[in-house]
């Protein structure tokens, strides 16, 4: 069977749910006793229905597009220029309050039924940092599409790759502009429909996997700029420290970062609260956007975008135990500064 035949269908504006098989075992994950038990096993954040029973484990480890030999293509830690310890750090920071003349960092971006995830952290904070160190003056959006088809070196497209090299990349190369599916903003707005992998929800149901977009170096019909003139560059791309105040010091200073971690199956079903893995297997490696950090009921949080859609989590965001380097969440942050 494809993964369209276990995934549910909307027919007619009504839905019809097709019986997952039992005998299969790869539901549980998202059942509703998976969803309980993480609720009776902990109190510091809440899980709930996410994505429907009957999608399959294999399409959501498809979402999680990190490589597991990422740490081969990480980039080297800058020394910042500033002297850390003069830094002071506040208990709480949200860019999007920080600078809210830019609106991309409120921005939820949906990668579709493609391990883009790597893509995607990276465009979000280049398009996030590009306004901010103008000042609000300029708001490019950075083409996911361009990316995740162009950019060889960058791992596999669709079937995963490397956040340090899609950094490296936008310094070498530049990255043309584009939104998101569906819109004519830019030079290549991304191609791949944003799908309904949740309950309820107006996007189309999902329709499984399908290949990279192919690498078309030029921009959509009736955009006014060519695109080799549409490029923006980096100047400049590295890893970040590990430690906790190089990264609030890294995000307070030029905004907010790409991070990854490992995912597990009880993170699918996340809803609200300080996420701290308690149970499941290990799907894969994840690529996000981290945009500030607090504290809820004691427990010290990094605040973090998904590319999962709004409908995901909570409205698109979650937070995740911050300090412990928890599913690895501080040891692989990237970023990079604006030509």
């Amino acid at each position: 069977m494809t993964h369209l035949t276990h995934l549910l269908l909307l027919i007619g504006g009504s839905l019809a749910v097709l019986t997952p098989q039992p005998s299969s075992g790869e539901y549980h994950l998202l059942s509703d006793e998976a969803i309980r038990n993480i609720n009776n096993m902990q109190s510091t954040w809440k899980a709930g229905r996410n994505f429907h029973e009957a999608t399959p484990t294999r399409y959501i480890k498809r979402l999680m597009g990190v490589l597991p030999d990422n740490y081969r293509h990480r980039l080297p830690v800058l020394v910042p220029e500033y002297n850390l310890e003069e830094i002071e750090v506040p208990d709480e920071f949200d860019s999007r309050q920080q600078w809210p003349d830019c609106p991309t960092i409120r921005e939820i971006r949906d990668q579709g039924s493609c391990g883009s995830c790597w893509a995607f952290g990276a465009v979000e904070a280049m398009s996030d940092r590009v306004c901010i160190h103008s000042e609000g003056k300029v708001n490019f959006h950075f083409s996911s599409e361009d990316l995740v088809s162009c950019c060889y070196t960058c791992g596999m497209g669709c079937n995963g790759g490397y956040p340090g090299s899609a950094w490296s990349y936008w310094v070498r190369h530049g990255i043309v502009s584009g939104g998101q599916f569906g819109t004519e903003e830019g030079c290549k707005p991304y191609e791949i429909a944003p799908c309904e992998h949740h309950v309820n929800g107006s996007r189309l149901p999902c329709t499984g996997e399908g290949p990279t977009p192919p690498c078309k170096e030029e921009c959509r019909k009736g955009y006014p700029i060519p695109y080799k003139k549409d490029r923006l560059h980096g100047k400049k791309s590295y890893s970040v420290a590990g430690d906790v105040k190089s990264i609030q010091a890294e995000i307070m200073k030029n905004g907010p970062v790409e991070g990854a971690f490992s995912v597990y199956a009880d993170f699918v079903n996340y809803k609200s609260g300080v996420y701290k893995h308690v149970t499941g297997e290990e799907l894969g490696g994840h690529a996000i956007r981290i945009l500030g950090w607090g504290v809820e009921n004691g427990m010290p949080y990094w605040l973090v975008a998904n590319s999962w859609n709004s409908d995901w989590g909570d409205k698109g965001y979650f937070k995740i135990l911050r300090g412990e380097d928890h599913c690895g969440i501080e040891g692989s942050i990237t970023a990079g500064l604006p030509a």
